[in-house]
């Protein structure tokens, strides 16, 4: 640590680490940069004991510094927490397919079930986890969403993603809605290649958008939200949402009304093209508060770390938001086991 770093504002940059412990260069790089956070993958979890271990040595690289600690646990096919440690959470559709037929029902066990892993997560220090999915599929998209969505609906998807939110905030962890303003009707996976939408503005606003719209609206504190690496030809044919400041501006900060954290997804996604320089620049210059890059790569890490500036006051304001939720104390569901027993019941009924 530099003789200022007691006194700079975090990195405006999340990155992932490589294994499930630090490496030496790491825990230099880690802690000279000051990411304001870390993001946890399969690579990095193995035991609750060394996963303990891991996020207690991230923050302890610097005791000027708090950063926040991420994972992506959705239910489903998205979640780097699994058996045999952890409890298999179902996937966001299968809430959805209770929700038609029994929707008070479907509401309390989503909740209840967004809790479940929201206590996993506090368990280990993790205190931010990259859901709800507010995507809306649609007929003919890429799968890559699937049952990850709520519904195909976008009121559906904004209501039950509220809940599952409201789980999460339960337990004292901070919800990432995601990927805004919309995945759901990509044609293509984002890890792989860049989707281009061609959807009319108008179609865009009633579905993909309204979800988003709808949860911001409703939402007492939507702080944090994750963009989409996705072309809307009808808005910016030319640059995917994270790299667009017309659909940050326009539409997530505009048409949307979102205010909080604005995190890109993945930097290191095959949908984005360039150096890693010119993917962190554009995505900040375009309105993203933070970038996030996922593999634990180190030279894509330094080139980040080059290019991307401080965080600056909204991200700040945000942090400060959030701030009293990471030290709340969780609210007790009871006994784990019976409350999972009733979120697999009422989802065998439906």
């Amino acid at each position: 640590m530099t003789a200022s770093s007691a006194s700079r504002p975090p990195l405006a940059a999340i990155f992932g680490a490589s294994g499930l412990t630090l490496t030496e260069h790491e825990r230099a790089f880690f802690r000279e940069s000051r990411p304001v956070g870390y993001i946890l993958f399969a690579r990095n979890v193995q035991t609750p004991e060394q996963v303990s271990a891991l996020v207690s040595d991230l923050r302890g690289l610097d005791p000027t510094h708090d950063p926040l600690i991420l994972i992506d646990q959705e239910g489903g096919r998205v979640q780097r927490l699994r058996p045999p440690h952890w409890r298999f959470a179902p996937c966001g559709a299968d809430f959805g397919k209770l929700f038609a037929t029994n929707p008070e029902a479907a509401r309390r066990v989503l909740r209840l079930n967004m809790n479940l892993i929201g206590r996993e997560l506090v368990d280990l220090g993790i205190d931010v986890d990259c859901a709800p999915v507010l995507d809306v599929p649609a007929a003919g998209a890429h799968d890559v969403i699937g049952d990850r969505a709520y519904g195909c609906t976008p009121d559906v998807v904004a209501e039950l993603a509220g809940v599952a939110a409201e789980g999460l905030v339960d337990a004292g962890v901070i919800p990432v809605i995601k990927h805004i303003p919309g995945h759901g009707r990509a044609t293509a996976d984002s890890h792989k290649e860049l989707p281009l939408v061609d959807a009319d503005i108008a179609t865009l606003r009633n579905t993909d958008f309204q979800a988003f719209a709808r949860y911001v609206a409703s939402a007492t504190d939507p702080a944090f939200a994750m963009t989409a690496h996705v072309v809307y030809r009808a808005i910016d044919p030319d640059n995917p949402a994270t790299l667009s400041s017309r659909v940050i501006s326009d539409i997530i900060r505009g048409e949307i009304g979102f205010r909080g954290l604005l995190m890109s997804d993945d930097l290191s996604m095959h949908a984005l093209v360039g150096s890693f320089e010119d993917r962190t620049e554009r995505s900040l210059a375009a309105g993203c508060d933070v970038v996030l890059h996922c593999n634990g790569d180190m030279t894509e890490m330094t080139a980040i770390a080059r290019a991307a500036a401080p965080i600056g006051d909204r991200a700040r304001a945000a942090l400060d938001t959030v701030a009293p939720l990471r030290r709340k104390p969780r609210r007790d569901v009871g006994d784990v086991m019976a409350a999972e027993v009733i979120v697999i019941n009422a989802l065998r009924r439906a």
